[in-house]
């Protein structure tokens, strides 16, 4: 037998030195406490709820990006009672995921009574063997950070819009014609379109990425929600909370990254997702719902998740079965049942008034007295169904207490329309006559601020297109028509419209019409913020495009005193036209409307005009590929009531103010003008001085003796001719005209 070895050689590896190669390859093992975390606040249990307990915590930590088994989790026993301590470790698969947990979860809602603290297991030990010795720190420097509304400080005190046009937005200041001026300009800012949240802190932008939030005087970027291929947004009433909408269900990759800002495997199919805009973390996620019936004409209500005015909930509705509502920013179910609705179909919150800020004020400003807290308020209605009759229902929430029904018969459709004031709900009912061959509308209008919430119907004969609540106002606009093309307009085809105002006349406490407008094309009505003003337009026809200018105060002083017919006050104010308009908007002053024709509808004369209040065009810019224009919103007023009614007392001295402004700016202007003109007849003077020297001088060089130019022009200073004209009579008849 051949020796141990090669080819019968034997070798000897006593005596090689393996030291370097083992070295380079040797194995490291983690051996420390790094990737375990200690949780304290779980809840105590018995061991009979243990794997329900572990399930639950898993699945808490999982939703939130930081994955792990309940085989992980270890849970620490008191003997004596039998029951768990209060705390349990967590080992994560290395260092980071630890962290990431850490970063995420401490701090975490697990249920009303238990928040979960976070520590590193390491940490204790640090903290046992802590140096007491105080080390003065060293200061960091000051960064002053950007006001968010540093725009409403304005000395001019204009208003801000966005343009959006080809790959370019820009954000402008309005005002007088001398202070127009572009504030910021950026290329290729958004990929879809813009939109500003409700109090104009925000300018959001859409990207194939996500969601971006801009803001600051230098307009930098905020916080961001990375929601793929992202298509709609919505904000909530207090800028609080983001809404985002993607027709393409959420896919987590292998790989992607996990957080409390990115979507989790358990977001997956997933098509809305709702965002803390202050952290950027992500609440939860919801599929799409559409709503009952053909599945060819099926298309999702957007906004799909409805706010409380106050920030506090999050409603939607599955049609047909359930409002869910969620608590703001916890996302769990209040009450943790939704309302079981049968057969619901749409539902609104009722707005904010005034009226119910200040009472919230002074409430805080006496907190010695214990009072009812303020409750929402949700209005829904419910369709036919077998002999059960249509009903709107208004419920308080969250005590889910039903406030008021009204029945409602032969109904093929309902609207909500609140008032911005909360203080009437208008409910538009589409009847259909017992043949079902023509449909009829009616206005059911409860009065929600009194008592028993008394109805007031409005019955109208023919079909209402638009409805519109004056702001701040009891009055409100609506669009009727009876021509036979209104369901299906053809190319080229106008439906021919009535326009009619209506009241509450406090008398009779009904509403009664003010004027009727018939024979117009307007299928549109935009109240000003302030009420009183309001523009009927014709949007998104290619043969009508008129704009009419009303105010339904213009006479208000003269008919209180004469006693003049009911209505009479009513003024048209100017008419306009804009060719092909897409969109009408008022600024938030109330004074100018800007009306525009977007490349995403129709590619004729697109651009945007700014017109005042009377109907006046300020300013019109036809562009090339416009797609966008936004009036910036303003936050409400900080003024009390008292200290706007000062300033109207004190208008005329402010009015003085403006005009002193307004005559220095003019003369500013004028004296410019005439020195420009002064300037330009120097020149002029100049030149032809210098032409005269030239032509001396050729002359002289060919021996003509020529007085200098110079003194020409002193001969024809000291000439002064006068022009008089004079007036005579060369013949004078009279005429006598007998009758």
């Amino acid at each position: 037998m051949a020796p141990n070895g090669i080819n019968g050689v034997a070798h000897d590896d006593e005596g090689i030195d393996y030291s370097d190669i083992e070295a380079k390859y040797q194995v490291e093992y983690d051996e420390g406490f790094d990737n375990i975390l200690v949780v304290d606040g779980v809840p105590v249990i018995d061991k009979s709820k243990l794997d329900k307990l572990l399930q639950k915590i898993s699945k808490d930590f999982s939703k939130k990006g930081c994955p792990i088994k309940p085989d992980n989790i270890t849970v620490p026993w008191n003997d004596a009672t039998g029951k768990s301590k209060g705390y349990i470790f967590m080992e994560f698969k290395n260092a980071d995921d630890a962290n990431r947990a850490l970063a995420t979860m401490n701090g975490h809602a697990f249920d009303a009574k238990h928040h979960f603290l976070l520590n590193r297991f390491t940490d204790f030990e640090r903290y046992l063997h802590l140096d007491e010795t105080y080390h003065e720190p060293a200061p960091e420097e000051y960064k002053p950070k950007e006001h968010l509304r540093a725009w409403l400080a304005d000395p001019q005190g204009r208003d801000q819009y966005a343009t959006y046009r080809g790959d370019e937005v820009e954000i402008h200041w309005h005002g007088k014609p001398s202070q127009c001026e572009v504030a910021y300009s950026k290329p290729n800012w958004t990929d879809l379109y813009i939109s500003w949240s409700p109090m104009g802190t925000f300018l959001a932008t859409l990207h194939r990425q996500g969601v971006r939030l801009w803001g600051g005087p230098s307009w930098e970027p905020l916080q961001r929600f990375a929601h793929p291929l992202v298509k709609l947004i919505d904000f909530s009433p207090n800028e609080q909370y983001l809404a985002t909408w993607s027709y393409d269900p959420i896919v987590v990759r292998e790989g992607a990254e996990q957080g409390p800002q990115y979507f989790s495997p358990d977001d997956e199919g997933n098509n809305i997702a709702v965002w803390d805009i202050r952290t950027g973390h992500l609440l939860r996620t919801f599929p799409s719902v559409y709503p009952e019936g053909d599945e060819a004409k099926k298309q999702m209500q957007w906004p799909a998740l409805k706010w409380s005015p106050d920030d506090k909930f999050v409603a939607r509705v599955t049609p047909g079965q359930q409002i869910s509502v969620y608590e703001l920013p916890g996302m769990h179910l209040q009450g943790k049942k939704s309302i079981k609705i049968e057969g619901v179909v749409d539902f609104e919150w009722r707005p904010l008034g005034d009226k119910d800020r200040e009472d919230e004020q002074k409430a805080a400003a006496k907190p010695g007295k214990q009072k009812k807290a303020r409750e929402n308020m949700l209005a829904y209605w419910t369709p036919e169904v077998q002999n059960q009759p249509a009903r709107v229902s208004l419920m308080s929430f969250p005590s889910r207490e039903l406030l008021r029904q009204k029945n409602l018969f032969n109904v093929t459709e309902c609207k909500l329309y609140w008032q911005n004031q909360g203080d009437f709900l208008c409910v538009k009912v589409d009847r259909h006559t017992k043949t079902k061959k023509s449909i009829f509308c009616n206005l059911e209008i409860f009065r929600v601020r009194e008592k028993d919430f008394p109805v007031e119907i409005v019955e109208l004969k023919d079909a209402v297109t638009d409805f519109s609540w004056e702001p701040k106002g009891e009055r409100f606009a609506l669009v009727s028509s009876n021509d036979p093309n209104l369901g299906n307009p053809g190319p080229g085809i106008t439906i021919k419209t009535d326009v009619s105002f209506y009241q509450l006349d406090r008398t009779k406490g009904d509403f009664k019409q003010l004027k009727t407008l018939p024979s117009r094309t307007s299928n549109t009505v935009r109240w000003s913020p302030r009420g009183r003003h309001v523009v009927l337009a014709t949007v998104g026809s290619s043969t009508k495009s008129e704009l009419e200018f009303w105010d339904l105060d213009f006479l208000s002083d003269e008919t209180r005193r004469e006693g003049s017919p009911w209505g009479s006050g009513i003024q048209h104010l100017g008419t306009a036209d804009h060719y092909a308009l897409t969109d009408a908007e008022w600024d938030p002053s109330g004074r100018y409307l800007a009306t525009s024709a977007s490349a995403w509808r129709h590619t004729l004369e697109n651009g945007y005009a700014i017109w005042d209040f009377r109907g006046q065009e300020l300013e019109k810019h036809i562009l090339d590929r416009f797609k966008q224009f936004l009036w910036r919103p303003r936050p409400p007023t900080l003024l009390t009531k008292e200290q706007q009614r000062q300033v109207r007392r004190n208008l005329k001295e402010y009015s003085r103010v403006f005009d002193e402004e307004d005559a220095a700016e003019e003369s500013n202007v004028s004296a410019e003008l005439i020195a420009h003109r002064k300037r330009l007849v120097d020149e002029w003077n100049a030149w032809r001085l210098r032409c005269k020297e030239e032509i001396e001088e050729d002359q002289r060089k060919r021996g003509k003796k020529v007085a200098p130019a110079k003194e020409k022009a002193a001969e024809e200073e000291e000439k002064e001719e006068i022009e008089v004209w004079v007036d005579e009579v060369i013949e004078q008849i009279e005429e006598e005209v007998v009758e």
